[in-house]
């Protein structure tokens, strides 16, 4: 008896963690993370899980930091849903690719369509929302994406908390996209154009090369017009004789 009263508090223990496990997870995430190299272009998905039974998530919208702006944030069409893109003005323009740039996206809103029975992300599932980003800044180490979860029942969720260092991770944490030192990029370009150089120089031109074939053909030719001379020579003492 007292084994099988053991046996069932352990087995109600193990399920409270994976459930509290389970739910300390489901928020809005982006995804893949740390893969974004600073100064570059990356392709992201936000990822938006449906934490309610009973209600069907059909708007999410994404906001962008202003203290370090995207110009280009392009949402890739997702069926079901309509995407929005919306820019603000920027307080001081950016220059690139030399051009003044004056404002950036500050947000990207999806709003589901379709039958009402249908449309949104249904109770247990999820919906990855892809985004093209760039220039991503190079003076940072993460963007916080604030993300605002809407429910067909007029429940909003706002992951709009940020992480503070060494606290534990916040009720309603915000998205975060963590960005790396480039390895490639310019600098890998810049290898990449030194390799080619080097083989450049070490494998002989097709200048050169025609060069040299014609230098060969040009002595073959005086060695054959040599041997015909002789050869008449020859012959002319022969008749001769």
């Amino acid at each position: 008896m007292n084994v099988s009263r053991i046996a069932l508090t352990g087995g109600l223990a193990a399920s409270t963690v994976l459930l509290l496990a389970g739910t300390a997870s489901a928020h809005v995430s982006v995804q893949p993370e740390g893969t974004a190299a600073k100064g570059g272009y990356a392709t992201v998905n936000v990822k938006v899980p449906n934490e309610r039974d009973d209600a069907a998530t059909t708007k999410v919208e994404v906001n962008f930091p202003t203290d370090h702006p995207l110009v280009s944030v392009m949402p890739q069409a997702v069926p079901g849903w309509s995407a929005e893109v919306t820019k603000s003005k920027l307080a001081k323009p950016l220059e690139m690719h030399g051009q003044k740039i004056s404002e950036a996206v500050s947000k990207v809103t999806w709003t589901a369509e379709g039958a009402k029975d249908e449309r949104g992300i249904r109770p247990g599932s999820f919906q990855q929302f892809p985004l093209s980003l760039g220039q991503l800044p190079e003076n940072t180490d993460q963007l916080v994406l604030k993300a605002i979860q809407t429910y067909d029942d007029k429940d909003v969720v706002r992951w709009i908390e940020e992480q503070k260092p060494g606290a534990e991770e916040p009720e309603s944490p915000a998205p975060v996209l963590t960005l790396t030192d480039a390895e490639g990029g310019a600098h890998t370009d810049d290898k990449a154009a030194a390799k080619e150089t080097k083989a450049a120089s070490d494998t002989p031109s097709a200048a050169s090369a025609s060069d040299t074939t014609a230098r060969v053909l040009g002595i073959v030719g005086i060695v054959v017009g040599v041997a015909g001379v002789a050869f008449g020579v020859l012959a002319g003492r022969r008749r001769t004789a």
